[in-house]
């Protein structure tokens, strides 16, 4: 049982330090992307990615009560996630928007105990309420006034994620976790390819080679590699457990936003950051 939590963590791990390079690398490609056609493209370039794995491997094809999971997953973290958070960082830096992520934890074990039957004890709310009060206060004292657009969309972004990180999570018990991100992200993959065809650029040699290397990140880490991780973390070691390393992701995106971006990186922001971390260590105990 240990080496199985263990192996949740660990997985869990690498997905979060992955997908915190999400938002710095979709503040990039939107710079010279239309928002619409950065999420459709990211999505059907991971999706024919996917579609080869799952031939190669000659994977089964998910059984009929499964299409509407994989949908919600879809949903959230194929269009609803990524389409969000790119409006959202026309109107606020990715600095500001990493702050936000902490809220995901929460969001996903609420979805983990409306989706996926998890029952943590009640100190494992009082940590992960203590972390995503810190992070959403610090939030409304920093910008809410100067882009409430952008904070709301950032908001919807958070939901829509923590529902399909908490559906996927409990998919992957049975289908496995590469396979489900690859399912959703087929599943939805002649709508993303039509899309993207239609909001396509007049001409990519303007495109400069940051906005391209922000897409392929985005298409190849965000939307693929880091699922096989995050779902078969949440999968092993619990979807609100595990769903808390979230916690630490804005401190790996901040890093990257000022190391990266040159976004301003206050010390109120890194004071969060280590608040939430203990925070983490506290909900990790009460988890189970």
């Amino acid at each position: 049982m240990m080496e199985r939590m263990t192996a949740g963590w660990v997985n869990g791990l690498i997905g979060v330090v992955i997908f915190s390079g999400s938002l710095p690398a979709t503040r990039v490609a939107v710079a010279q992307f239309d928002p619409v056609f950065l999420t459709v493209a990211r999505a059907a370039i991971a999706g024919l990615l996917a579609l080869g794995l799952l031939i190669v491997f000659r994977e089964k094809r998910p059984a009929g009560r499964d299409i509407l999971s994989l949908a919600v997953v879809a949903l959230g973290v194929v269009v609803g996630f990524p389409l969000l958070t790119a409006l959202a960082l026309q109107h606020v830096t990715s600095a500001h928007s990493i702050v936000f992520v902490g809220l995901l934890p929460l969001a996903t074990a609420i979805f983990g105990v409306i989706r996926g039957g998890e029952r943590p004890k009640p100190a494992f709310w009082l940590f992960s309420i203590l972390g995503s009060t810190l992070v959403a206060g610090f939030a409304l004292t920093q910008g809410l006034t100067a882009s409430p657009v952008g904070d709301l969309l950032m908001l919807a972004a958070i939901l829509a994620c923590g529902l399909g990180y908490a559906e996927g999570g409990r998919l992957s018990r049975t289908l496995g976790g590469w396979q489900v991100i690859s399912w959703a992200l087929v599943l939805s993959l002649p709508i993303m390819i039509a899309v993207a065809f239609a909001y396509r650029p007049e001409s990519f040699a303007g495109i400069e080679t940051p906005a391209l290397i922000g897409l392929a990140y985005v298409s190849l880490f965000s939307m693929l590699i880091g699922f096989i991780f995050w779902y078969r973390g949440l999968s092993l070691g619990g979807i609100a457990a595990v769903g808390q390393l979230q916690l630490l992701q804005p401190f790996f995106g901040l890093a990257l936003a000022a190391t990266l971006l040159h976004e301003p990186v206050t010390w109120g922001m890194l004071g969060v950051t280590v608040a939430v971390i203990l925070c983490v260590m506290g909900a990790r105990k009460f988890a189970k």
